[in-house]
């Protein structure tokens, strides 16, 4: 909104001054975001290759040993990740790296980033992370270069899990810490719904309402993540870790976790 002042001079004729400066702040403001959009969604795609599709969290033992059999079990099975499971932790990493990134704590970001590395309770669910970091930095890097994001993943080759990693891309690339952190977690569920449209066997249209049902966990396990305190966090999943040590033996597997 433009605003105009008028003043006499000695002269006794009128000047007018026409200030503009506000619009030129409005038209900025919204380019960025749609920057910023347009980064999250293009991360967020499942044709960023991350590999997160070849990943099924134990979801693959479960269906196998009978436990997900049906959507409303799927619904279960994945809604107790994000609340209890790897969403709890991963969501509180996300966020810690993001706020380290976005606020120049580049020590906070390295403790995150170890701290990411030893929260993992099977040697299935660690390659999911760690793989997965590893593959979106290298691809983020070339896309989407960064000088802050390239220091860090040179101090930590190979050892960022894919929390901290999305995390601490987006506060470099002025993502706003709740998107990535409710666009993340969507993809989480949305990877281990696929996973099971393939497993159970379920339709498409199944697949579909279980990820309209699971909209109140996202949203629930995103709220979590905003308020979580590293120092007091935890989980308590055993059973989606037991499923997953038992894949690592399972005969037949199609997903690598």
């Amino acid at each position: 909104m433009a605003s105009t002042t008028t003043r006499p001079p000695a002269s006794g004729t009128i000047t007018t001054t026409t200030i503009t400066a506000a619009t030129t702040i409005t038209t900025t403001t919204a380019t960025t975001s749609t920057d910023a959009l347009y980064r999250l969604l293009a991360w967020l795609s499942p044709a960023y290759p991350v590999g997160a599709y070849t990943y099924s969290h134990g979801l693959e033992a479960a269906v196998e040993e009978g436990a997900v059999r049906d959507r409303a079990a799927l619904v279960a099975y994945v809604a107790t990740a994000l609340r209890d499971g790897a969403g709890r932790v991963d969501g509180a990493l996300l966020a810690a790296a993001h706020r380290a990134m976005e606020r120049g704590r580049m020590r906070a970001l390295d403790e995150a980033a170890e701290l990411g590395m030893a929260w993992r309770g099977t040697a299935e669910t660690a390659v999911e992370a760690e793989a997965q970091g590893t593959a979106f930095l290298a691809v983020t890097l070339v896309a989407w270069p960064e000088p802050r994001l390239a220091a860090f993943a040179a101090r930590h080759p190979r050892r960022i899990v894919h929390a901290v990693a999305f995390g601490s891309a987006a506060a470099a690339h002025g993502v706003a810490l709740r998107e990535a952190a409710f666009g993340y977690l969507s993809a989480f569920a949305a990877n281990l719904v696929s996973a099971g449209v393939r497993l159970v066997p379920l339709g498409q249209t199944d697949g579909q309402v279980a990820m309209a049902a699971l909209m109140p966990a996202v949203a629930a396990s995103t709220a979590a993540a905003l308020a979580a305190r590293m120092s007091t966090l935890g989980t308590a999943s055993p059973a989606l870790d037991l499923v997953s040590i038992r894949h690592e033996t399972q005969y037949t597997r199609l997903f690598r976790s």
